[in-house]
């Protein structure tokens, strides 16, 4: 098979059917990656944060619920939110929602217990301190906590991120065009490819986790520059009134 006879094939892998039809394939990979990645920081945001802060029977509910959904595998719960969202919503949900939903629900479970173990790691002295100053409990969180746990739980964002764009591979299982739905789709049509088909599925998310990575590697470096170089700047004498003689 020639170059010029696999173009069309690439770009079907590539864009799906777009734009004469719904996006798909990578492009569709990547935008569930993307969707699904800050959703789920958020969700671990708003469940580390709760974890951290609540006691007592709440606490020991949240823990259950969180536990609950790391426990379940990925595969089993995009089946769940298939069946279940319509039900539960009275409407009909699409399979690319059940999917996202899914990543949300897990990467956040993941996530809150990195959030909790990063304010952990912080100390209460940081919560004193700030609340010796005047601030709020929620404005010592803002200012002074969170900023110091993120800088720590950064890696672990990442990893799971990782983690999630290989997971949206298993979109396919409901029929969400994806990547993986497209490739198996272009490779029951040939029959004569398999290797090759999957090699380039293989290399496509390996360049996709690779890049992430490397621009978490940029940022974090950017940032520990910028936090150096104004660590080191220097500071403005104060100037003290001169003694009457």
């Amino acid at each position: 098979m020639s170059l010029q006879e696999w173009l069309p094939t690439l770009r079907y892998l590539l864009l799906g059917a777009f734009p004469d039809g719904p996006l798909g394939g990578v492009a569709l990979t990547v935008a569930m990656s993307i969707v699904s990645a800050l959703l789920s920081a958020c969700v671990g945001l708003a469940g580390g944060i709760l974890l951290w802060w609540t006691r007592g029977a709440v606490h020991l509910l949240l823990v259950a619920v969180i536990g609950f959904f790391r426990a379940i595998p990925v595969l089993m719960l995009i089946f769940w939110t298939f069946f279940l969202m319509p039900i539960l919503l009275h409407a009909d949900v699409p399979g690319l929602a059940a999917v996202v939903c899914a990543l949300v629900l897990i990467g956040g479970a993941y996530l809150s217990h990195s959030v909790h173990a990063g304010l952990d790691a912080v100390g209460a002295a940081q919560e004193a301190a700030a609340l010796s100053l005047g601030m709020t409990r929620w404005q010592a969180l803002r200012y002074v906590q969170l900023p110091q746990a993120l800088r720590m739980m950064a890696p672990s964002f990442v990893n799971q991120w990782v983690t999630l764009v290989k997971d949206t591979s298993l979109a396919y299982i409901v029929s969400v065009p994806d990547f993986t739905f497209l490739a198996t789709q272009v490779n029951s049509r040939l029959m004569v490819y398999p290797a090759q088909i999957f090699l380039l599925v293989g290399g496509v998310y390996l360049a996709l986790c690779c890049t992430l990575q490397w621009c978490a590697s940029r940022l974090f470096r950017h940032r520990r520059e910028s936090a150096d170089v104004s660590s080191r700047a220097p500071r403005n004498p104060v100037l003290l009134p001169e003694r009457a003689e």
